[in-house]
C-alpha cells in the first residue's frame, strides 16, 4: 500500500493507505467534483470501467510520502519522560556555578540573530554527537570534563531530544531548560550578543 497527500488546492490534506483501484472506487464521487476537467461529465458506470486509467490520472496530482511510525511530538514527549529538565530560575541560579557548563544546540543564525547565554558553549544538534565521543575525530575536549551539562535551543524541543541522546550516550549529569533560550530572554536572564570573529 502507498500513502499520499493532496499537494494541490481543493482537496482535503487526509492520507490515503489505499491501492490505486481502491483510491479511486472509495472516492468516486469527491474525485467527480475536484477534477472534472479529468474525470469529464461520464457516469458511474462509465467511470468504473476505466478506473485504472482514472485513477492514475488524478493520483498524477498526487505526491508519495512516508507513513511515520512516531511523529515529532511523540519523540520529544519521551524525551520529556526520561530527561531532567530545568526550569529558567532554576536553571539561572547554575549558570555561573562551577562544574556545571551550558550547552547551546542551536543553529548558529540563531545564536547571531537572538543573542546568546554568557559562557554557553555553542555545540550545533547537528554534530553534537560526534563532538562528546573521545573516539570521534571532532571530539572536542570542553565534554571530557566532570560537568554536569545543561542544554538549551530556542524552544526546548531540540535540546529535550539531544538531552535524551547524550544521556543514551553515557553521560549522567546531562539536563535542558524548559521553553529554551525564549523563555530565558522572556525572564530576563543574562544575554549576550554573539561575538563575531574578525578575520584579519
Amino acid at each position: 500500500m502507498i500513502a499520499y497527500r493532496k499537494w494541490k488546492n481543493g482537496w482535503p490534506k487526509a492520507v490515503f493507505k489505499l491501492g490505486l483501484l481502491q483510491f479511486y472506487e472509495t472516492n468516486r464521487q469527491n474525485l467527480h467534483k475536484i477534477a472534472p476537467a479529468r474525470l469529464g461529465d461520464a457516469d458511474s458506470t462509465s467511470c468504473a470501467a476505466s478506473s485504472h486509467d482514472t485513477a492514475g490520472a488524478v493520483l498524477g496530482q498526487f505526491r508519495e510520502i512516508a507513513v511515520l511510525k512516531k511523529g515529532y511530538k511523540q519523540l520529544v514527549d519521551e524525551a520529556f519522560a526520561q530527561i531532567k529538565t530545568y526550569s529558567v530560575a532554576e536553571a539561572l541560579t547554575k549558570l555561573d556555578q562551577a562544574g556545571v557548563q551550558f550547552i547551546d544546540v542551536r543553529d548558529v543564525r540563531e545564536l547571531e540573530r537572538e543573542g546568546v547565554i554568557p559562557g554557553a558553549f555553542h555545540a550545533p544538534r547537528g554534530m553534537i554527537e560526534f563532538w562528546v565521543d573521545p573516539d570521534s575525530p571532532y571530539f572536542r575536549p570542553v565534554f571530557e570534563d566532570n560537568k554536569e551539562f545543561i542544554l538549551f535551543c530556542a524552544a526546548g524541543w531540540r535540546s529535550a531530544l539531544t538531552t535524551k541522546t547524550l544521556q543514551d550516550m553515557g553521560l549522567e549529569r546531562v539536563a535542558h531548560i524548559e521553553g529554551g533560550f525564549g523563555a530565558w530572554k522572556a525572564a530576563g536572564a543574562p544575554v549576550q550578543e554573539k561575538e563575531v570573529k574578525k578575520i584579519v
